[in-house]
């Protein structure tokens, strides 16, 4: 799965450790997520979005 993750996280100019503290994970899961070597799981997504207040398909789309 591709995701924008990273592209929205640093428009904030967030770290990954700022992030995985705004989503309850550990800064290696945001890693794993940014670099597409976990794909988050469907609470997870939608917490994502809701940080970023977008739709989750604005954030993931299916390889």
């Amino acid at each position: 799965m591709k995701n924008k993750l990273r592209e929205l996280r640093a428009d904030r100019s967030w770290s990954q450790a700022y992030l995985a503290e705004q989503l309850e994970v550990s800064r290696q899961s945001v890693n794993a997520i940014e670099t597409g070597k976990y794909d988050p799981s469907l609470p997870l997504a939608f917490r994502i979005a809701k940080l970023f207040a977008l739709p989750i398909e604005k954030i993931f789309e299916a390889d």
